[in-house]
């Protein structure tokens, strides 16, 4: 059986370096194609590499990297071979090409013969060291390149965000070294202070909550700025199980979602849920100060936002518009809907509202011809050859019943696009055969047939729950004209959209 993981091992890697090789073969093909068809020189080579990401099944931003160390290593010949043989996998052809990108063909062939990794250099070698290797060998060859790398680099810092288990995240931030090293020795200095003053926390709690603190300007970390829930009613009134989606994040667990709209804190040092103090008392967490009037939790306002969906399928009731620019509200309806850019595959931030039959070609402003893209994903779709078109609901391969576009590229494969499933969906096995369509309403109104929630609370969760929505939420709870929430029986799942913010009065 290790004979048989070396093997597969070895198999791995020879298949990965043959998708490099038809992956620069393909690329030549293209430009070959474009600049036959008087294509701009500039623009020569754009949707290669989102191609190869499609057929990947790889992000568009993934896809070009691959296509990078493709073209790279047609210069390497000695790292292509060990590629090939197994004895580097597609990670470390990666670090070897990434540490060498910024020298010439030149002196990145003489990196190449010098190291030979085709002869078993880095046998036995872990990812550092062999980052570290090239690293000298390419600083050795040509030391002014790697310090104009290392100048460029400093335009490329940024801040990510991305989810974590457990309903937590990883904040990242690629600073210059001097910045960044600057930022976490005052992060310690502050979590030592607050150690030696008797704070109960572990260093590293104090560090994150100091952190959100300082970039906030808030203490608790609250701000004016808008923190959108999407769930069913029943999860938030009736203790249903169902996951929340949390835009920016994913998905959620209906208890967390609930915990973060009654108000509840962040864990302690116990890893327990920190609940807000009685009225009057001070705040068991120096990291998270009672409200000026309260003396709990900071209060949180609270507005509630009634969006419907088409029985079991989850599809929102559609929208239009006679605009040519996607209006606030039919753009938020598409940001809630498609969640993440909508090209498969790709699960960038949501950029543009795209026509997805362009309007100088005749398409309408509406939900069934909009959907959410990311400016690189927007851009690729209108090069030359690429085509999109919205399917009919329950179409091609789709059984779900959701919004569905088809990408088709310029070799002619196609690509199916659904947006993903909204809280409340049913399994597409216990689909209607027959999913009526609601009629397209003007505005964020509900459909008159349709029957209001039913509220259903239990125990102390009634009082806690209903004394914070009666408290922040009657001028806005719903769009003018639709139902109150009271008792009745639901015929088509509604949405919430919930937003907590400190700011009265925010959109």
């Amino acid at each position: 059986m290790i004979d048989q993981l070396r093997l597969l091992e070895d198999l791995k890697s020879l298949a990965a370096a043959k998708q490099a090789e038809i992956t620069v073969a393909f690329d030549l093909a293209q430009r070959r194609r474009q600049a036959a068809a008087a294509v701009p020189a500039d623009q020569v080579g754009a949707g290669v590499a989102a191609q190869v990401a499609l057929a990947r099944r790889e992000s568009p931003a993934r896809g070009g990297r691959l296509l990078g160390l493709a073209k790279t290593l047609t210069g390497m010949p000695h790292t292509l071979a060990a590629f090939r043989a197994g004895q580097l996998n597609e990670w470390r052809t990666t670090l070897i090409v990434r540490e060498t990108i910024c020298l010439s063909p030149e002196d990145r062939a003489a990196v190449d013969e010098e190291l030979a990794a085709d002869t078993g250099t880095f046998e036995g070698s872990g990812d550092r060291a062999i980052t570290s290797a090239v690293k000298a060998a390419a600083y050795q060859c040509d030391p002014a390149s790697v310090a104009r790398r290392a100048a460029k680099a400093v335009n490329e810092r940024t801040v990510g965000l991305r989810p974590a288990p457990d309903t937590m995240t990883y904040l990242t931030a690629l600073l210059p070294v001097a910045d960044g090293v600057a930022a976490y020795a005052a992060l310690s200095k502050e979590a030592d202070t607050r150690r030696a003053t008797g704070d109960a926390r572990s260093r590293g709690q104090v560090m994150a909550d100091t952190l959100v603190e300082r970039l906030t300007g808030t203490p608790g970390g609250i701000t004016g700025i808008e923190l959108q829930l999407i769930m069913t009613d029943r999860t938030l009134l009736q203790g249903d199980g169902e996951p929340a989606r949390l835009p920016g994040y994913g998905i959620i667990p209906a208890e967390t979602a609930r915990t973060l709209i009654t108000g509840t804190a962040r864990g302690g040092n116990t890893g327990q849920p920190h609940r807000p103090a009685p009225t009057g008392n001070p705040s068991p967490d120096p990291a998270y100060p009672p409200h000026p009037a309260s003396g709990s939790a900071p209060a949180l306002d609270l507005w509630v936002r009634r969006l419907y969906t088409a029985p079991g399928t989850g599809d929102l009731i559609a929208m239009d518009s006679k605009a040519r620019l996607f209006p606030p509200r039919l753009s938020r309806f598409l940001q809630i809907r498609d969640d993440t850019c909508r090209t498969p595959y790709c699960d960038a931030p949501i950029r543009h509202h795209d026509h997805i039959t362009a309007w100088h070609h005749g398409g309408k402003t509406t939900t069934e011809n909009g959907q959410g893209l990311c400016e690189a994903c927007n851009h690729t779709k209108e090069t030359p050859g690429w085509t999109t078109k919205p399917l009919p609901t329950g179409s091609g391969t789709d059984t779900t019943g959701r919004h569905t576009a088809q990408l088709r590229t310029p070799t002619g494969h196609t690509y199916q696009s659904t947006a993903p499933p909204l809280p409340g969906t049913l399994p597409t096995k216990n689909l209607p055969s027959e999913t009526p369509r609601a009629e397209t309403p003007r505005a964020e109104t509900p459909p008159a047939r349709t029957q209001p929630a039913e509220t259903v609370l239990a125990g102390n969760d009634k009082k806690a729950a209903a004394g914070r929505l009666n408290r922040h939420a009657p001028a806005r709870a719903r769009p003018s004209g639709a139902p109150a929430l009271t008792t009745g029986r639901l015929q088509r799942p509604s949405v919430q959209v919930l937003g907590r913010a400190v700011r009265a009065g925010a959109p």
